[in-house]
């Protein structure tokens, strides 16, 4: 994973564990945890988001503009999530019932953290994906001009979960009360990533590894991959100006021309 997005090579695979954590709680280093543990590639919503094809996102979409068919909803969420054998971040925390439902024998892993700390760390993305000149400048950039709507969407699933509120604290504490209401307490670990190894592995029924806990700076990840994609965008507008200008240029020479030609003709006759 990393900053690399997981891709499924054998997409029979079946989904065994969902990270529910919201994002910012640890999510990229239990992806990594996950895919050491299973063996296999793990969906991190926000590497995903990022960094993968036109294609993949496009369907993102279209699941959230499924609200309200539900047979339309469980097939994309099944497209999206095969190959995969784990899933973390934004959207599989938004469709927790739906995933459980696909996957029966699946196990979810919510991960806490101090909510003062988690706003500290989310805020400024949040903050980012509601500026209005995301969605004209990401247009012309094929994948990343899907990512305004797919915020959005996030936005409006976060809603019709938790119901209206002001941005803060109190999202996280929602969120951590609907995932303990869904998830039966049999299939569900609740642990902090400081916790390590342990509880992840006995709960998954996997022998330790010989190795440090995964570690991930989530949101210098997050602010450097966004930061390359305003710069992406922004060369591709470039682009597309200077071609346009040059564009524009050339039509009005040749239109020029056109008039200057048959007056140069008109006053050669008259020499003659």
């Amino acid at each position: 994973m990393g900053a690399s997005p997981s891709i499924p090579r054998d997409r029979s695979r079946q989904l065994q564990v969902i990270g529910a954590g919201y994002g910012r709680t640890g999510t990229s280093a239990i992806s990594m945890a996950l895919e050491k543990l299973l063996d296999g590639p793990v969906m991190h919503g926000g590497t995903q988001i990022l960094a993968r094809e036109d294609a993949y996102l496009k369907k993102l979409v279209d699941l959230q503009r499924s609200r309200g068919d539900r047979p339309r909803m469980m097939r994309l969420l099944r497209e999206i999530t095969a190959g995969f054998v784990g899933i973390t971040d934004q959207p599989g925390i938004l469709y927790i019932p739906e995933l459980m439902e696909l996957y029966p024998d699946v196990k979810v892993v919510l991960v806490t953290r101090d909510p003062e700390k988690w706003w500290k760390s989310i805020e400024p993305v949040a903050k980012n994906v509601q500026f209005w000149w995301l969605k004209p400048l990401l247009f012309p950039v094929p994948a990343l001009r899907w990512i305004p709507e797919i915020f959005q969407g996030f936005i409006a699933r976060n809603r019709s979960l938790y119901g209206d509120m002001k941005p803060g604290i109190e999202l996280l504490k929602r969120h951590n009360a609907h995932i303990r209401k869904v998830v039966p307490k049999e299939r569900l670990l609740e642990m902090e990533v400081q916790d390590g190894w342990e509880p992840l592995c006995k709960f998954l029924g996997k022998p330790i590894p010989d190795e440090p806990f995964p570690r991930s700076n989530e949101a210098a990840a997050v602010q450097q991959r966004f930061k390359e994609a305003v710069i992406t965008a922004f060369v591709i507008w470039t682009s597309i100006i200077s071609f346009t200008s040059m564009g524009i240029y050339v039509i009005y020479s040749l239109y020029i021309l056109s008039f200057q030609q048959p007056q140069e003709e008109a006053r050669v006759e008259i020499l003659a």
